[in-house]
Order: structure tokens, then sequence, then C-alpha cells
């Protein structure tokens, strides 16, 4: 089955380089694959027609050269973004904007692309995350910021079917991604667990979830896949919750 053209956005690392691998297995003619990490992107190896696109997200004149290039957007993933910690007290402005820049306008700006080059029948994801459902004390920008998104898939949802867009957002919990690395308490836990990365991944997750388990990027990717198949048909402006049983804790 081709999958046609497929956007994906953060592309280089983690869920998005996952999701770009099985897109490309699973039959996709075209993949546009966008990052700010121009060499991640490239060292992907994927069997199809691939065009990657290098910058911010965020960057409006980014998405007036893929819309100046792409005939169409048959599947996407509104997948970049980024992480930030601390509370309200100590959150700066800057702080917050930057949050709000990557995770919310550059998914806004990402997903109007595809929207206004969508075909009919297109499938779109954005990734969102637990964050944006259940409140968590020292994640005041991130949280906002997800839960900015799950309403903004809501939104072009509606708006997408009556073309026969279907737009979902998956929210997941812990994953195992690249992400954890930028966040300071992540490197502190880290060096109590005396530099051990899976060690304090697996210590957060028991902590954390009641199955006592993060995610793998291959694992979302899938999920995402799945969104994105004939086999969600039906499904549009929903939330796939994948968090572990975290949010329901």
């Amino acid at each position: 089955m081709s999958l046609g053209t497929c956007l994906v956005t953060g592309a280089a690392s983690g869920i998005g380089a996952a999701c770009a691998r099985l897109l490309a297995e699973r039959g996709a003619g075209r993949l546009v694959l966008v990052d700010r990490d121009a060499d991640g992107l490239a060292a992907l190896e994927l069997a199809c027609e691939v065009e990657c696109v290098a910058g911010d997200v965020s960057d409006p004149a980014l998405w007036e050269r893929v819309e100046a290039t792409a005939q169409s957007v048959d599947r996407a993933v509104i997948n970049a973004g980024i992480a930030s910690a601390g509370t309200l007290e100590d959150t700066t402005l800057e702080d917050w904007r930057r949050t709000m820049s990557v995770n919310l306008d550059g998914a806004f700006l990402s997903l109007r692309t595809a929207m206004r080059k969508a075909g009919e029948g297109a499938s779109f994801v954005v990734t969102a995350s637990a964050s944006g459902l259940k409140p968590q004390a020292g994640a005041a920008a991130y949280a906002a910021s997800k839960a900015g998104l799950i309403q903004l898939a809501k939104v072009a949802a509606l708006e997408g079917a009556s073309r026969g867009i279907r737009v979902n957002a998956i929210a997941p919990g812990g994953v195992d991604t690249p992400i954890w690395d930028g966040v300071d308490f992540f490197q502190d836990f880290v060096a109590n667990k005396g530099g051990d990365r899976d060690a304090a991944l697996a210590e957060m997750a028991q902590m954390a979830t009641p199955l006592g388990r993060f995610a793998s990027a291959d694992e979302i990717a899938a999920q995402i896949l799945f969104l994105l198949s004939e086999d969600a048909a039906t499904i549009t402006g929903t939330v796939l919750v994948s968090d572990g049983g975290y949010s329901a804790s």
C-alpha cells in the first residue's frame, strides 16, 4: 500500500526518525523530512525518495519553501518539539516563548502547510504528551504547549472532516529519546546513577508509571502509523494516550 507523500518534522532523531524509517518501510512514495539537525537528517538511510529540509519549524519562511515545492501531503507526523522544565515562578518569559515557539507555533505552521497541501483522505498525527493532559509541577511551559497542541489537532480534525482529512494526536508519557538529555534534572539523575543513562530511565519509569516502563521510539512510531493508516479510517479528533498508565494514576 502506497502512503504517498509523507511529511515528518523533528525527523533527525527519536520518534521522528523512527516514524521516517517505518513510513519508508511501509510504502511511502516520498518523504519530506524537516529538522534543525541537517547532519542527522542526512544520516538516515531510507528506501524511498527523500527531501531533507534543514531549519527551524517555527520559521514561516521554511514553510513557504515547502509549500512552493510540495505537490501534496498525504500523511504527516507533526513531531518537532523541545523539552523544558521549571516552575511558574522560575520560568522566564524567554524560556516560555522559546518553548511555545517550537512546540506550538512550529506545530501550527507545520499543520497549516499539511492542511493546505492535503489531498482527499489525508491523515495527520501530532505528537503531544501526557503532560498536556495531567498537570505536573515543574513543567509549566512544556505542559501548556502540549495542551494547546491537543486542542489544535481537534480543531484541525473538525475543519478537515468535510475533505476526508483525519487529524489525531498521540500523547506519550516517558519515551527513550535524546530529548531527555537536554533536561537538567535528568542529567542530575544520570549523574547520581554513576552516568548510567539506562539505569536512570528505568528507575524513573518505575516511579512514574504503573506499567513500570517507558516506551521506545519505535513503539510510538508504530502507534502513529496505525493512526495514519486505513485501519483507523473512522478515527479523527482523538488523543491516543500511550503513557504506561501515568495519566490514570
